[in-house]
């Protein structure tokens, strides 16, 4: 237990998790809309998340981390040769993966990548002050959701249709939008997490938006609107029961490990694991049918 209680905390301080994450919901897409997968959609779709998360990880650190309240901020400040090789070889991976895909795709990829630094990147000056898109009211979680679902649904989707693949567009586009509130569903927790933190960063989320205790009833709300749009889906039987199963998961972590009154920093990051647990619930489903 304890050799995979290290694994999961290093998954999760070098963003590796996050990237598996993206990965698996990139193979999910296929999966669904019964499509050949493209071995190097997966790889550029693991690799820039990893980068872009360093990235906006690394532009977030303190100029002390060892004197960080955060674990994972101290782990960082400890490992950064770590932080870097990965960001390296993801790069030079990428770059190779690139080199595989269609130009419509590299233009594509080039817009969401532009959205996803000006979030983590302040571009614009305003009053005198260089502001990111992280510092509009209430914008982050909606944010990652809709970059989330362009890359895992539209990025595959859109290679495939430039290689001449017959697309079913009903089915892709209400993947997208079941993807986008699923991700809500797994995001909003940590800014809920954060609240505190957030509020010393003057950052204005949800959470401090409406409240914890609002916001909180607003991630059952979604996981409960989640299952009603999979059980009207237009997907097989068995992707539906994989995908509602994987929100009732989400749900009661919800209620056993994430909104407890005895929190744990790493809990949320089982949100993370649930993306990953998604695609292999509905793989298991659809090999049982």
């Amino acid at each position: 237990m304890e050799i995979l209680k290290r694994i999961y905390y290093f998954l999760v301080h070098t963003n590796l998790l996050i990237a598996l994450a993206a990965i698996a919901q990139c193979a999910l897409t296929y999966m669904i809309l019964q499509l050949p997968i493209n071995p190097s959609i997966l790889i550029v779709e693991g690799t820039t998340t990893l980068l872009l998360y360093n990235l906006s990880l690394y532009l977030s650190l303190p100029r002390e981390t060892e004197k960080s309240p955060y674990i994972r901020t101290r782990w960082i400040g400890r490992n950064l040769p770590v932080f870097w090789v990965l960001s390296l070889l993801a790069f030079i991976v990428c770059l190779f993966a690139l080199w595989q895909l269609q130009l419509i795709t590299w233009v594509f990829l080039g817009v969401i990548g532009l959205i996803s630094i000006a979030y983590a990147v302040p571009l614009v000056k305003f009053k005198g002050k260089r502001l990111g898109l992280r510092q509009v009211p209430g914008l982050k979680v909606f944010y990652i959701a809709v970059i989330w679902s362009l890359s895992s649904v539209g990025l595959p989707v859109l290679e495939l249709y430039a290689n001449g693949e017959a697309i079913d567009w009903y089915m892709a586009n209400y993947l997208g939008i079941v993807k986008i509130l699923f991700l809500l569903l797994c995001t909003l927790p940590f800014d809920i997490r954060d609240y505190e933190q957030d509020v010393q960063y003057n950052l204005k989320t949800l959470p401090i938006l409406l409240g914890k205790r609002k916001a909180i009833g607003l991630s059952y709300a979604m996981g409960v609107i989640h299952i009603l749009l999979i059980y009207f889906s237009p997907y097989s039987d068995p992707v539906k029961m994989g995908m509602v199963l994987t929100s009732l998961l989400v749900l009661f972590l919800f209620k056993a490990l994430i909104f407890t009154t005895k929190k744990h920093y790493h809990h949320v990051y089982l949100l993370d694991l649930a993306l990953i647990v998604q695609w292999l619930i509905v793989w298991i489903c659809l090999s049982w049918k």
